[in-house]
């Protein structure tokens, strides 16, 4: 079973994340910041993960801390549970329509962290309280703990909610395609002969 669990704690936050990598989707989710919940939701949904994501911080400052810290502790538990990456994809993409918007995700899980984040800016900077900036940030760092290649593109949209919700499931859904064994592959899918 590819599974992980980590919990980190600052001054700032209390995260604890716990991630099956080959689930159903079952999602047990409550960080304080009612939109991530919703995204996060449906990212274990899509991604047909199982995880538990429990976040205490200081969202009375605003939701800066806890997504951030979320997007941290999300990919060290992604990049642990994924263990050495023998056999797997290693490339992933998925294309997702929300109504008015598309988004399309490009993943390699090339131990070489970058995130290309091609999202023109929205005319509503919030959606309810969310700043939306903040998904910008969740992504950067889950890819940057994960230390995967993510390429977001969001070619149009109308609606700023619609544009985030088709992000978040297209990165679910790139990653399941990534992440499973193709038993063609021996060992791991480099001509370097390492992905770690």
């Amino acid at each position: 079973m590819r599974f992980a669990k980590i919990e980190r704690n600052t001054n700032e936050t209390k995260i604890a994340v716990e991630l099956t990598l080959d689930g159903t989707g079952q999602a047990e989710i409550e960080t304080g910041v009612g939109f991530m919940d919703h995204m996060l939701d449906l990212f274990i949904k899509h991604g047909l993960f199982d995880g538990k994501i429990i976040a205490n911080g200081d969202t009375w400052i605003d939701d800066h801390h806890t997504t951030e810290d979320i997007g941290i502790v999300l990919g060290q538990v992604f990049r642990e549970a994924l263990g050495d990456k023998k056999g797997i994809k290693r490339y992933g993409n998925a294309f997702v329509p929300m109504d008015d918007a598309l988004a399309q995700v490009i993943v390699d899980c090339s131990n070489r962290p970058h995130l290309e984040y091609r999202v023109t800016p929205t005319l509503n900077a919030k959606v309810g309280t969310f700043d939306t900036e903040l998904v910008h940030e969740f992504l950067w760092k889950f890819a940057l703990e994960a230390r995967i290649n993510l390429h977001v593109l969001v070619p149009y949209g109308l609606n700023t909610h619609h544009i985030i919700e088709a992000i978040f499931k297209a990165v679910a859904r790139a990653l399941d395609d990534a992440i499973q064994i193709d038993p063609r592959v021996k060992g791991v899918p480099s001509t370097k002969g390492l992905l770690t």
